[in-house]
């Protein structure tokens, strides 16, 4: 199957994200020539990884001192005392700004391991393997890292990009479906901001990812994603402007995310999914995007099954609570939350062009649940 390289162009730094099957061979040559001094390397590995691929990783790069770190992840890894305990144990090991801090695992273990290592000795080699559907389309491009604050998700942290990118198709067999819709989320919403064509794609092609989880379809979704959300992020790295079109759905689904505290019952792309169709059809009770529209939107969430019904996990009572959460938006700059929406399949409102209150939300919000 053929290899897929992306290049990723930013001010400070470049790094190439490679997209395929069985594509960890890649490793010892790639850190050799983009880390040539490096001695050691800190493996931080989620413990769902199954051990295949660690002992796998271990063995290529068996001419490195390597230390293995694992952690359970959810969102409360992402806290100020693991991050310190992480620093810690690699400054035990004398690590210097040569050497390697390697995530394996999904966004959480990423943003966690990227912060760590931007702030170690200010800023040691940082490897990205991403080992879930939504790490793979989404937070291993950037350079976005960060840990969550009692108000609010990812109010904490940097950009600091990558040495290398790896994703390898053969890490998403392990994994549940439940995951794979997480990540398929964010492919949906690369589709509803910036590519029509690339939506009615998905219309014909979805069951092939969320289903049948056909390699060939996996790699096109992620190759389309990731280009997708390069062409954002190289336009306005520091999201000023532009890049806030990504947060389609997340000011919502951050919100969604921080009632829940970052619970299993709702994971990132679920709260996504639930975050978009709450932005979709506050657009279409705006009168910014047709029927037509909506209506296909709505009809590929009910053909896969993908749930969006806010009122099937919260009460009444707790909308408010979610409100209140959104207006501690980090990309809110006045009193207002400003909020993406969709002018038609393939484009957004200009960000920072669609405000509204606490109190405006407060009295639409049950009329787009």
């Amino acid at each position: 199957m053929k290899l897929t390289e992306i290049k990723v162009k930013n001010p400070d730094s470049n790094y190439s994200i490679f997209i395929g099957f069985r594509v960890l061979k890649l490793l010892p040559g790639k850190i050799n020539s983009l880390c040539p001094n490096a001695k050691k390397i800190g493996l931080v590995v989620d413990k769902k990884v199954p051990e295949k691929f660690v002992k796998n990783i271990k063995k290529q790069l068996k001419k490195y001192e390597i230390y293995v770190f694992k952690y359970t992840s959810n969102e409360k890894l992402k806290s100020f005392k693991n991050v310190n305990q992480l620093a810690e144990s690699c400054l035990d090991k004398n690590f210097t700004r040569s050497d390697v801090l390697l995530a394996l695992g999904g966004g959480i273990v990423g943003d966690f391991s990227a912060f760590t290592a931007s702030v170690i000795k200010r800023g040691i080699n940082f490897v990205n393997i991403p080992t879930t559907l939504l790490s793979q389309v989404d937070s291993s491009i950037g350079g976005k890292t960060g840990v969550n604050s009692k108000y609010g998700k990812n109010l904490i942290g940097s950009f600091y990009q990558p040495k290398l990118v790896v994703t390898d198709v053969e890490l998403l067999k392990s994994l549940p479906k439940r995951e794979i819709v997480c990540g398929y989320a964010e492919i949906l919403k690369h589709s509803l901001i910036a590519d029509s064509q690339f939506f009615k794609w998905l219309e014909i092609n979805s069951d092939k990812i969320l289903e049948k989880r056909q390699l060939a379809y996996l790699i096109q979704a992620i190759k389309k994603s990731c280009k997708i959300k390069h062409h954002f992020v190289s336009k306005d790295f520091k999201e000023k402007n532009i890049r806030m079109s990504l947060n389609f759905g997340h000011t919502f689904a951050h919100a969604i995310e921080s009632k829940n505290r970052y619970s299993k019952k709702i994971n990132h792309g679920e709260a996504v999914l639930m975050g978009m169709m709450l932005a979709s059809k506050l657009s279409y009770l705006k009168k910014i995007i047709n029927k037509k529209d909506i209506s296909k939107i709505i009809n590929l969430y009910e053909k896969n099954k993908l749930n969006y019904r806010l009122d099937k996990f919260f009460k009444k009572r707790d909308y408010s609570k979610i409100i209140k959460f959104m207006n501690n938006d980090k990309k809110n700059n006045d009193k207002k939350i400003n909020l993406i929406l969709l002018r038609k399949i393939g484009k957004t409102t200009e960000p920072g062009k669609f405000k509204m209150t606490i109190k405006e939300i407060n009295s639409i919000f049950s009329k787009i649940i």
